[in-house]
């Protein structure tokens, strides 16, 4: 007797769709950089989708080398990786280009003290209502989205 497995394809189709409603979740997606030309380094880049299923391109820095200077015109995002390597969103910011460096200290000092390990940084918003809507679509329930 042979085991045969009858598929259904509409509920597979079905399960495909479940899948990602059930994956709207704010998620990390490793890039792959290739070296940079002539033998320079590659550059420390990853990306980030929304709820909305959007994609974010951002810088990844040391938390530890990053600091209140490097902030202005960008969505911030301090993450906590833990040992295999799986990211955890710690807080999101926006972060405009006034000169607010003592808040923006403050908000440093608060998610390294969380145990955010790595600053992602993402510069490419044409304006502050499309950061807005960033750390909005990025943003998570434990954490404390606004202003940096």
């Amino acid at each position: 007797m042979a085991n045969k497995r009858a598929l259904s394809w509409s509920a597979a189709l079905r399960d495909l769709k479940d899948d990602r409603t059930r994956r709207r979740d704010v998620r990390e997606e490793r890039l792959r950089t290739a070296a940079g030309l002539r033998g320079s380094p590659a550059l420390a880049l990853s990306a980030w989708r929304g709820r909305s299923g959007r994609r974010y391109v951002v810088g990844v820095h040391e938390a530890g080398a990053f600091g209140p200077e490097e902030m202005s015109e960008a969505v911030v995002m301090a993450v906590r990786r833990d040992a295999s390597g799986i990211a955890e969103l710690v807080s999101v910011a926006n972060s405009d280009e006034s000169p607010r460096e003592h808040l923006r200290r403050v908000w440093l000092d608060r998610v390294r003290r969380s145990g955010a390990t790595e600053m992602h940084v993402h510069r490419l918003a044409e304006g502050e209502a499309e950061r807005v809507a960033i750390v909005e679509d990025l943003s998570i329930e434990s954490a404390e989205p606004g202003r940096a």
